[in-house]
This record gives structure tokens, C-alpha cells and sequence, in this order.
């Protein structure tokens, strides 16, 4: 008990001037936010990231099979299907592949030849997922072949870059490194996988081999004919640098700081043996559903709150379970969706929940979304994009520059949450986006968010549900509804 009453009166004050602006939301926001449920978030990323879904890699049966059991669960709570035919699926062309089998083995030169005689070689065998992994749109096939160093494997003689000029990569397997030589925008299309693949097999190469710091699988990319991409660990590339006296740190620093093509052929051969099915016929889904605006005109348009239901399948005997990437994205939306299903007074304007297939292939699920918007919707108005949300004690993302009441509905909306530790503006969307780029390519306000890490085993057999903490998706579906619900009722 406080002996000193006018202490006591002025700490009263004091703590009701700053209390947390929560405390000022209506009933119904209340009912919303209540609804919301850490237990039951981690158990959707539970059961998305187990083996009976084989890793989600879109158009595989695994995949078809989690967004069916999305559909229902988002049906079960009350949202409204998107269409007559399909309900709550949005289906759209998605081929895949399936890696079945991969062994890689560098042939290491011994020494220097003698004259007359052939180069020796010390084989090193290579682990899948520590030391390699083909690309996961790789075709069969079982080859041993010289190397090149290719830099960056751009090949851009109309802007002046040329990392195969005077470079003989015919039947040969080219090694270079993902990245550009500086940030100009004049290299983004080179840097897309598809263009880089492309070139390298026009050119006659077997394949490309990245240069990761880490193994991670990745399926971003077209299926070629008679083409076997991979990656390898800089650890290995390292030992294949040792017959220049370089290092991968060292390439990539000259790289860097020169600016100019650095390629080179090198003694060191490849074998690579794939195995792999490809399915050109593949169908791949968005999972879309959507809650009724209260306005009889506003309710055309639509407030769309998504994140990408993917993830990149289940190959070699390893499952890539993607948990937090992106079964806690998921997991986060489709809470927001069981929160204004449950409203009382649903805002003016429509609100959509997208979980978006194939954005582990290149943002084609969220693509065809924009570009085919479903249901009774004549305009998207705002997209508000959740990926890897799973990790972590905080939010950070980017917002639209304009209009900026749109940013400042998440930073209202946080007021009442408190867990965004960062946001930035989103000034572009380069190659490497997530699902908010196509919407902010159209002009419509985004924003992209996710938790702060960090996110370790990312693309690896890692990513698992015991990584994930259930409450920060939670808090991350509270800014959502509260930010989406503001900007679709105004």
C-alpha cells in the first residue's frame, strides 16, 4: 500500500496517459485480436511442414494436398470461396521437377603433368546438402567434364559485361558466382537464374555450378534439356582454386572491387550424375478466400493480406520441410482470415486471404494473382505480404513510400502490438522479392514483413517446426488484422 496519496495519484496519471493505445480499441477489434491464436499457428506450420506434404513444392501432389487442407480449414472458420468451380483454389500452369538422385565428385589435378603423359587426378567426393546439391530443375543426365571460372555468368555484351568473352565453355561444366559486379539495376535481368541458365547453355556449357557460403536447395528455375545445373560450398570450391593459389574469398573480392570480368579455364574436372523427373503438365494453386465488405460499393474493391504457401519439395531422400519459410507466413494469414471471419462489423471494403503457390519458382503464384484477380473484386487497393514470420522476438519489413497513410496504418496498428523493430521503404523490387512485388509493380500500396531471425537452415532440411516460436506469429497476425482492417475501412 502506497503511504504518499498524491504519489499515488500521480503515478495513476501517469500510467493511464501512457498506457497502450489497445486499451482504446472497440469491441470488435478486441473480439478480432482475441480470436488470434499462438497454439493454433504453430499447429497449422505443424502440420505444413510434416512429411505427409512432401516439402509443399508446387504442382507436386504433396503440395495439392496442403492447399486442399488450407481450403478446408479456411472454409471450416467462415470465409467465402472465390469461386463457383474451383472454391477456394485459384489453379494456374506450375511444371516441376523431382531430383530422385545426385552424386557429385571433383577430380582434383595431382601435380603437373609429365611431358607425354596424361594429367592425374585425386578424386573428392562430394556430400549432398553440405558440399552440393543440384539445382531442382535439373535434367538427367551422367557426365564428367572439364571446368571453366566464369565470374558472375553473365553474359551482357549489349551493356558492356562479358564473363565468357575469349572463354571456350562447349560441353564443359561452367563454376561461377551468384551476384552481379555492383548494384546497378542494369544487370537484373542477368541476375535472373532463368537468363543466367540460358546463356550458359546457349554457349554449349552442361551445366552452371554456383559458388554458395551455404548449401540451400532451389528450384527457381526452368527445367533444359540435357542441362545439370548445381551449387557447390566455397570449402569446395576453395579446393579447386588451390591449382591458381586463389580462394573464393579472393575471386569474389577482385570481383567486386575491379568491376571487370576475371575468367579462367581450370584443370579440375567435374562428374555429376542426375536423376530426375520433370512434370511439364504440372498444376500449381493459390489457396484464396475472402470476407465480405460491409459497403455495398467499397466491397468491390479489396484489401489482399498473403504470404506464399510453398516451399521447395522433398528430393534425394531429403525433406525440405519449410517451416518458417513459409509455413509460418501461412500459419500468420490464415489466422488473420479466422479473425475477420469472426467479426461482428466487418470493414467497408472487402478483405482477401492469398496463400500464393510457386514463389520458390519465381513469384508465379502471386503473378497470375494480379494478373487474373479473383472473385467479385474490380481493384486491389492494398497488399500487405507475410514471409518467415516463424522466428525471432520482432517484426521488421518495408512499406510502399506512397500513399503514406498506408505505412502509417502498420504503424498504428503496432501501437496496440508492439513488436515492429524496423521499417523501411520499399523502392523497388530487384530479383529477389517476395510476393509483394508484382502488387507494387501494378502501383498497388504493399507492404512486405517478417520476423527477425535468425532464421537459421534456410532452404535446408533444418527448417523445421522446432525452430519456430508461436508467438511472434501471433503478434505478426495482430499488426495484420489491425493494419489491414484500418486501411480496408476507411
Amino acid at each position: 500500500m502506497l503511504k504518499n496519496r498524491p504519489l499515488a495519484a500521480l503515478f495513476l496519471v501517469l500510467l493511464l496517459s501512457t498506457a497502450s493505445p489497445s486499451q482504446t480499441l472497440d469491441k470488435n477489434l478486441h473480439d478480432g485480436l482475441k480470436s488470434i491464436s499462438a497454439s493454433e499457428a504453430y499447429d497449422v506450420v505443424k502440420t505444413l511442414a510434416s512429411p505427409e506434404f512432401a516439402g509443399r513444392l508446387t504442382g507436386h501432389p504433396g503440395y495439392t494436398a496442403a492447399a486442399q487442407w488450407a481450403a478446408r480449414k479456411l472454409e471450416s472458420w467462415g470465409l467465402k470461396p472465390i469461386s463457383g468451380k474451383d472454391r477456394y483454389l485459384q489453379p494456374y500452369p506450375s511444371p516441376y521437377t523431382v531430383i530422385d538422385k545426385a552424386e557429385m565428385t571433383i577430380l582434383l589435378p595431382e601435380g603437373k603433368p609429365d611431358a607425354g603423359k596424361a594429367q592425374s587426378f585425386k578424386e573428392m567426393k562430394l556430400i549432398p546438402e553440405k558440399d552440393f546439391l543440384p539445382l531442382l530443375y535439373s535434367d538427367s543426365a551422367d557426365r564428367t567434364a572439364e571446368t571453366v571460372f566464369a565470374g558472375w555468368g553473365i553474359s551482357a555484351p549489349d551493356i558492356g559485361y562479358d564473363d565468357y568473352a575469349g572463354l571456350d565453355v562447349k560441353g564443359k561444366f561452367v563454376i561461377c558466382f551468384r551476384g552481379t559486379p555492383d548494384a546497378d539495376k542494369k544487370y537484373q535481368y542477368h541476375d535472373e537464374h532463368r537468363t543466367r541458365m540460358k546463356a550458359a547453355r546457349d554457349k554449349g556449357a552442361l551445366g552452371i555450378i554456383y559458388i554458395y557460403s551455404e548449401i540451400a536447395s532451389n528450384p527457381n528455375g526452368d527445367w533444359l534439356e540435357g542441362f545439370t545445373p548445381a551449387m557447390i560450398s566455397e570449402k569446395v570450391m576453395d579446393a579447386v582454386l588451390k591449382e591458381v593459389n586463389s580462394t573464393s574469398a579472393d575471386l569474389k573480392k577482385s570481383l567486386t572491387t575491379f568491376k571487370r570480368p576475371i575468367s579462367f579455364p581450370l584443370l579440375a574436372k567435374i562428374r555429376l550424375a542426375v536423376e530426375s523427373r520433370h512434370f511439364p503438365q504440372g498444376v500449381g494453386y493459390n489457396i484464396v478466400a475472402y470476407v465480405e465488405g460491409s459497403d455495398p460499393k467499397l466491397r468491390r474493391e479489396c484489401v489482399v493480406i498473403g504470404g506464399h504457401f510453398d516451399h521447395t519439395g522433398e528430393h534425394m531422400g531429403l525433406l525440405f520441410p519449410g517451416a518458417d519459410d513459409n509455413g509460418s507466413g501461412s500459419a500468420t494469414v490464415m489466422e488473420v482470415g479466422k479473425a475477420f471471419a469472426g467479426l461482428a462489423r466487418r470493414p467497408k471494403r472487402s478483405v482477401v486471404i492469398a496463400l500464393f503457390g510457386g514463389e520458390e519458382l519465381g513469384l508465379q503464384g502471386s503473378t497470375w494473382f494480379v494478373d487474373h484477380v479473383p472473385g467479385p473484386f474490380d481493384k486491389v487497393v492494398g497488399m500487405f505480404n507475410f514471409d518467415m514470420t516463424g522466428e525471432g522476438d520482432g517484426l521488421w519489413g518495408a512499406v510502399s513510400a506512397e500513399p503514406a497513410e498506408f505505412g502509417k496504418a502498420i504503424k498504428e496498428a503496432d501501437k496496440s502490438v508492439k513488436v515492429v523493430r524496423g521499417l523501411g521503404v520499399i523502392r523497388g523490387v530487384g530479383v529477389r522479392g517476395s510476393d509483394f512485388a508484382p502488387f507494387f509493380a501494378k502501383g498497388i500500396p504493399s507492404a512486405s514483413l517478417g520476423s527477425n531471425g535468425p532464421h537459421l537452415a534456410y532452404h535446408q532440411t533444418g527448417d523445421t517446426i522446432y525452430r519456430i516460436n508461436p508467438d511472434i506469429m501471433a503478434d505478426a497476425a495482430k499488426v495484420a488484422f489491425l493494419a489491414a482492417y484500418s486501411w480496408a475501412d476507411r
